[in-house]
């Protein structure tokens, strides 16, 4: 993590991430495809997510989730920044000079080997089935169908806990603490994802927002009547409201969104603490 000297009032509260670990190379350009941003509009060219737009142009990198090669071990030859995630990213190669992106594991190492498998060595990176990993091993990426590739666990300094094996099912213990049931054959990548310390990044200032493709949001209680449930009074005034509310008069805060029939449901043993 960079801390920065109060050199200005926006330098004064703003870290940065430390990418002196990383690999001092371009993107790879077979890897990199162009991708429509729709900046919070709809197909119909209507606002239907606010506070988007703007934002500086970016590249998507090809990301494997799932394993396309297995039993061939791959070489980690760079670790990279990818400006569409929180966690670095690793450029792997395989012996048929293949080149694949994967989420990258923290420590992992340039020059490194690792290997997709239904059984492989407990190290960091190796990717295997979740009822051949013991318990107590930290992973990422996990499968949520076999087969359809890494849905979960992602973002930048996460992992879940192995906590169980019951037959065909495994228990993990999800970063949010909430214990879920995965069947065995789903895969998972061994560790933790990359970049922990981006829990500290300060934005600092406002243009930087911008940069990210943020338009500034402006608090409800600061509009008119009309405009928002929060809004009027003369002077600063409380919202004079139960419980806040949406611009739409929906509850804001402390509303369960999940469904209650979702059929995944009972795959949850314990939901998260609050």
């Amino acid at each position: 993590m960079k801390i920065y000297k109060p050199t200005t009032p926006s330098r004064r509260g703003m870290t940065g991430i430390d990418f002196s670990q990383l690999t001092r190379k371009g993107p790879e350009k077979s890897l990199l495809k162009y991708v429509k941003r729709n900046v919070g509009r709809s197909s119909s060219g209507r606002i239907s997510v606010r506070h988007k737009g703007g934002g500086v142009k970016k590249l998507y990198r090809v990301i494997e989730f799932s394993q396309t090669k297995m039993n061939l071990p791959a070489k980690v030859i760079a670790l990279e920044y990818d400006p569409n995630r929180t966690a670095f990213i690793a450029l792997i190669e395989y012996p048929n000079s293949e080149k694949q992106y994967i989420i990258a594991p923290h420590d992992l190492k340039v020059g490194q080997e690792i290997i997709f498998s239904e059984t492989a060595p407990i190290t960091t990176g190796n990717r295997m089935k979740l009822k051949n990993i013991p318990v107590g091993t930290a992973v990422y990426n996990i499968e949520l169908e076999a087969g359809k590739g890494g849905k979960i666990v992602r973002s930048a300094g996460s992992s879940a806990q192995v906590l169980a094996h019951d037959g065909d099912l495994v228990n993990l213990k999800m970063p949010s603490t909430e214990i879920r049931i995965f069947k065995g054959e789903c895969f998972a990548s061994i560790g933790a994802v990359s970049n922990p310390e981006n829990r500290f990044y300060r934005v600092g200032k406002a243009g930087k927002s911008r940069l990210k493709g943020r338009r500034p949001h402006v608090r409800g209680s600061a509009m008119n009547p009309v405009d928002h449930p929060h809004g009027g009074g003369e002077g600063r005034q409380p919202i004079g409201l139960k419980y806040p509310k949406t611009p739409w008069g929906k509850h804001a805060l402390g509303v369960k969104t999940r469904n209650r029939k979702k059929w995944s449901n009972k795959l949850i043993i314990q939901r998260r603490k609050k």
